[in-house]
């Protein structure tokens, strides 16, 4: 009997790590990460194509875990996207740790990380540039709700999410839905992904926003790749993000989403596409996009308002600080948060300690 009673509570707990005969090991706890998560990151840094100091450029690096002590990293210059990089070209380059050292193989230099730091050393020997490890933070994290918004998730369950279910930390695990239907409407939300070395592609974290359960803004994995269709901050199969703003796992993100649905007529005839801009943490992706469809396993496109789901796709993403301004309800008259401009310059994003 106590056999058994521990077999049901296990069931029911949230581990911080799992592992899992297919994608390999999952984990949801930095402290308990692999020996390869604390090189993983995001690197700010210059590099010198000559001993002068003029010949300076700025370069950015996303280094990827992929498992076993095997990396690639992600090049571009002028700096991490969405603070000089904004898109465009991309290198992508191989590396390997070795003990507490990881060694990135460029075609004619070698970037050696350790501690935090990337010393990179050209093929004389000589050092032609410097990286440094940083962990940012979206602006709009821990937003609170503005007046009139509905809370829709604050750590606790205000029934607001139907048969939701909370982590021993208080997150909204993903496979929900909210219990009421809203049409026109801007929402925030913070989400955290799971660190998953070894999968690939949708196997990697994968979740996402399904708004009136007809368009999925995609959530994933996606950091340091190319950011196409299918990945993070893309309108699932049917637009990409502008560029790809995926933090790495295990750090919160932000979206923040302004949806108007499609417009039909009397007839039931549809008369204007479904609008959306996105900002994943800060950074404006998606731009008054005009989305012609549903996405993906949506339900079809009607005049009616129906609810907004938490996709559940058998991974361990986590939510917080879920809030939604409905505007097309009175309380939403006069608040200032629905004036913000479409389109905002870029903003910048913070760096943790």
């Amino acid at each position: 009997m106590r056999f058994a009673c521990l077999l049901a509570l296990l069931a029911f707990a949230t581990p911080l790590f799992a592992a899992d005969d297919k994608d390999g090991p999952v984990y949801t706890d930095p402290s308990m990460a692999d020996e390869d998560f604390q090189l993983q990151g995001e690197y700010r840094g210059y590099f010198r194509p000559t001993s002068s100091p003029r010949s300076s450029i700025n370069v950015a690096l996303q280094v990827i875990a992929l498992g076993d002590g095997q990396f690639r990293a992600s090049k571009c210059y002028g700096g991490l996207p969405g603070e000089g990089w904004f898109g465009g070209e991309r290198y992508e380059i191989p590396g390997e740790r070795s003990g507490d050292i990881l060694r990135i193989h460029d075609t004619r230099y070698e970037i050696e990380i350790q501690n935090g730091e990337g010393v990179v050393i050209d093929s004389d020997g000589r050092e032609a540039g410097h990286f440094t490890r940083v962990e940012r933070i979206s602006p709009t994290m821990g937003a609170p709700a503005p007046k009139g918004a509905i809370v829709l998730f604050d750590g606790t369950d205000n029934g607001s999410f139907k048969d939701a279910k909370l982590t021993e930390e208080g997150f909204l695990m993903a496979g929900t839905e909210t219990t009421q239907a809203f049409g026109d409407f801007r929402l925030h939300g913070e989400f955290r992904l799971p660190y998953k070395p070894k999968a690939l592609g949708q196997a990697r974290g994968n979740s996402g926003f399904y708004l009136q359960g007809r368009y999925e803004v995609q959530v994933l994995d996606s950091f340091g790749l190319e950011g196409i269709e299918n990945e993070c901050g893309a309108l699932y199969r049917t637009k990409r993000p502008d560029f790809n703003m995926c933090l790495p796992p295990l750090q919160w993100q932000t979206y923040d989403i302004d949806f108007s649905p499609a417009k039909f007529d009397e007839s039931g005839n549809k008369v204007r596409n479904m609008q959306i801009s996105v900002w994943h943490n800060g950074q404006l992706i998606h731009n008054a996009a005009s989305i012609p469809n549903k996405t993906g396993a949506g339900k079809p496109e009607g005049p009616e308002a129906l609810i907004t789901k938490i996709q559940d796709h058998g991974n361990p993403v986590v939510y917080r600080n879920i809030w939604l301004v409905d505007r097309s309800g009175p309380d939403s008259v006069g608040n200032n948060w629905l004036k913000l401009p479409v389109k905002a310059p870029p903003v910048p994003i913070r760096f943790g300690p």
